[in-house]
């Protein structure tokens, strides 16, 4: 078949400048001031300016010159293409790869991996950029496409290698200092495996990446995730205490070291280090302005201090009928929402919250996050405990569209087998408070 020239719009947003110009779904973009659009790199350079001249092809084949004056505006297009090309997949085979500890018989989009530079623009995926040539490096820079984020793992050119299985992998400082010296903002990303490039490697690429500071703006440290499906897979350990102890000195000293050179902390552990080396969690002013968050950076104290500021400003109703409900989490933040629930009680003493922590047998016990339980798991270990009225789950268990888990059970199916009423919440501490009181 032949393909189709241009790119498909597959919405318009409402009172937007491409609804006043009765764009519609079904028509394609063909040029912008006459250039071809390769990619969503060429769309968003296009756009960027204070007026431009779109050719269109509508879904009966007329063509439409539309000169556009958007004062640097957002159209309002959703292209059926969100990158606007193919997708680039992963060429690195990561002694780590969460996706190969994937069992079998999950939706086929579970399997593919991603390292699109593009990506790490429009959605802050982080990518290795061992897919991208010098020419792709400088089509970033003359675009200033940013933030970059950058999947780095170590500095060190050899281990670098072996971690991704690569042995183009090992420039990655020389990518780095290309996008530095062409200011370019970049954030960075270690998985930290036991043995590998913790210890001295990671005190090595700590100092590395903070050399590039301010263009390299922050970088976190997250531990290996581990499923129960690592059969034929390079041998890894997860970190006991101690050990996440030893990473966290680690971090903390270059938090030191960056705050008093820079007044910033820079480098960031992820929430599970804390967990499991029985730490407190940091104060809010230690995640500077939380540029991590995404990585699990800071996630369970930005939402504990959002709930207790939200609940000191609900009043007591000394009217409150008796409500009953359930909260369902992974281990790493049940604690602390068990923690806040009772907190919500004792200032609402006619509402009963029951958090129950869900033990991953799908993935296997390591896993301890919320955004990778399964419908079977809750409906397995929720069945013969005390729900309540409502169920609620944190959204990021649940595709948004399709309303569904990891394992393609659906919100309704599992409401069906446990009987309950199931919320999806918002991931802040105020979205939390204002479902336990409109229960």
């Amino acid at each position: 078949m032949k393909k189709q020239k241009g790119h498909l719009i597959k919405s318009v947003d409402p009172g937007s400048i491409a609804e006043e110009l009765e764009l519609e779904p079904g028509d394609r973009l063909l040029t912008i001031n006459g250039n071809e659009v390769e990619d969503i790199f060429d769309y968003e350079y296009y756009v960027d300016s204070e007026s431009m001249v779109m050719l269109v092809e509508k879904a009966d084949g007329e063509q439409w010159e539309l000169e556009i004056e958007n004062e640097y505006q957002d159209l309002g297009i959703t292209f059926e293409n969100g990158l606007m090309s193919d997708y680039k997949s992963c060429s690195n085979k990561c002694i780590f790869c969460f996706i190969d500890q994937m069992p079998p018989g999950m939706r086929e989009t579970l399997y593919f991996k991603d390292d699109d530079t593009r990506l790490s623009f429009l959605q802050g995926n982080y990518v290795t950029l061992t897919n991208m040539k010098e020419e792709d490096l400088k089509r970033i820079i003359h675009y200033h496409l940013a933030p970059i984020n950058i999947s780095v793992q170590a500095t060190n050119p050899e281990l670098r290698c072996k971690m991704l299985h690569n042995r183009f992998a090992g420039d990655i400082l020389d990518k780095i200092k290309m996008l530095a010296d062409a200011d370019i903002e970049m954030n960075a990303q270690i998985v930290l495996c036991k043995g590998e490039n913790d210890g001295a490697e990671l005190d090595r690429s700590i100092g590395d990446l903070l050399s590039f500071y301010p263009q390299m703006q922050s970088m976190s440290v997250v531990p290996v995730g581990l499923t129960k499906f690592r059969e034929g897979l390079y041998p890894l350990e997860p970190f006991e205490r101690e050990e996440a102890r030893e990473v966290l000195a680690t971090i903390h000293k270059w938090q030191d070291i960056s705050f008093k050179k820079y007044g910033t902390h820079f480098v960031q552990a992820s929430d599970e280090w804390y967990l499991i080396a029985g730490y407190d969690l940091p104060t809010e002013e230690r995640y500077d302005g939380y540029t991590q968050l995404e990585n699990g950076v800071g996630m369970i104290r930005l939402l504990m201090d959002e709930f207790r500021e939200a609940l000191a400003k609900e009043k007591k109703h000394p009217f409150m009928r008796k409500k009953e409900c359930a909260i369902a989490t992974g281990r790493l933040a049940a604690p602390f929402i068990r923690k806040l629930c009772q907190e919500f009680m004792e200032k609402f003493p006619k509402v009963t919250v029951h958090v129950y922590e869900i033990r991953n047998d799908f993935f296997g016990e390591k896993i301890t996050v919320s955004g990778l339980i399964t419908g079977q798991d809750l409906m397995a270990q929720l069945k013969e405990q005390p729900l309540g009225s409502h169920l609620l789950l944190p959204q990021n268990m649940v595709r948004a569209e399709e309303q569904d888990f990891l394992d393609d059970v659906t919100v309704a199916q599992l409401s069906d087998a446990l009987q309950v009423k199931v919320d999806i919440v918002k991931s802040s501490g105020q979205d939390l408070v204002k479902q336990l009181m409109t229960l």
